[in-house]
C-alpha cells in the first residue's frame, strides 16, 4: 500500500532567513504605502492569504476586500525571488536533503507539499537548494486559505497520481507547527511533528501528534519509525 507524505515548507524543509517577511513588507508598502506591514503579525503556520488578511486588520483596522488580498499576494510573489536569492540566512533544515533523497527512492511513498505558501512562492523558496524536484504535487494556499482544505486537496492529488485509493491514515502530514498537526487531524491523516521551528517539543507534544521528532537528522531512524 502506497503512502502519501505531505510536507510543510517553512521551518520544516527550509528557513528562508526572513525572505518571506521582507517580501510581504515590500508588497504591503507598495500597495498601501505603509512600511513594516508584518509588525505585530506572526506568520507561523498560517496561509499566505490569511497573513495578508491579518496585516490589513492590524494596520488598517478593517477587513480586506478579496482584490486587495490577491494584489498584495501578487506583489509578494513578484518580490520573493529577489529576497530568497539575495538574502543571508537561508538554510535547509537538518537531515532534509538525506530524508527526501531516501524517500524518493522508495516505491511505497509519494511526496507532496501541504503548505500555506502560494504555489508560486513554494516553487521560489525550494528552487534555491533544488528541493522542488522531490515534490510532484501539493496543496497550497492558492487552492484554499483553509489549511485542512488545502491538505485534503494535496492528498487527493496524491491519490490521483498513484491511481488507486489511499486510506486517510496512510496520508502523513509533516510539519513544525501545531496548525500542521491540528489540520492533519482534521482530515484524518497521520500527523508527524518536528521541533525544527519556533515550537519546542513540549508545545508540540500537547497537540498529540502521532509521531514527534526533535529534528530529522537521523534519516534511518525517521524512516524506521514512520514506515517500519
Amino acid at each position: 500500500m502506497c503512502k502519501i507524505f505531505l510536507f510543510d515548507l517553512d521551518w520544516t524543509l527550509i528557513y528562508t532567513g526572513g525572505a518571506g517577511v521582507r517580501a510581504l513588507n515590500h508588497a504591503f508598502e507598495r500597495f498601501f504605502g505603509i512600511a513594516g506591514g508584518m509588525k505585530g503579525v506572526s506568520p507561523d503556520g498560517k496561509t499566505d492569504p490569511a497573513i495578508v488578511r491579518e496585516m490589513i486588520r492590524v494596520h488598517l483596522n478593517r477587513d480586506p476586500g478579496k482584490d486587495e488580498i490577491d494584489t498584495v499576494c501578487r506583489y509578494y510573489v513578484e518580490r520573493l525571488e529577489y529576497e530568497v536569492n539575495t538574502g543571508a540566512g537561508y538554510i535547509v533544515m537538518s537531515g532534509i536533503p538525506e530524508l527526501l533523497e531516501t524517500l524518493s527512492k522508495r516505491s511505497d511513498v509519494v511526496m507532496g507539499l501541504g503548505t500555506g505558501n502560494l504555489r508560486e512562492g513554494a516553487v521560489i523558496k525550494l528552487s534555491r537548494p533544488n528541493l522542488m524536484k522531490y515534490f510532484r504535487f501539493g496543496g497550497y494556499s492558492s487552492d484554499s486559505e483553509d489549511r485542512p482544505t488545502l491538505l485534503k486537496t494535496a492528498a487527493d492529488r496524491g491519490r490521483a497520481l498513484i491511481g488507486s485509493p489511499v486510506e486517510k491514515k496512510d496520508v502523513f502530514v509533516i510539519g513544525d507547527n501545531k496548525r500542521d498537526v491540528l489540520s492533519g487531524k482534521a482530515i484524518g491523516a497521520t500527523t508527524v511533528a518536528v521541533a525544527s521551528g519556533n515550537m519546542g517539543l513540549e508545545e508540540l507534544r500537547k497537540t498529540e501528534p502521532d509521531f514527534l521528532f526533535k529534528d530529522f537528522s537521523d534519516t534511518n531512524n525517521v524512516i524506521r519509525t514512520l514506515l517500519g
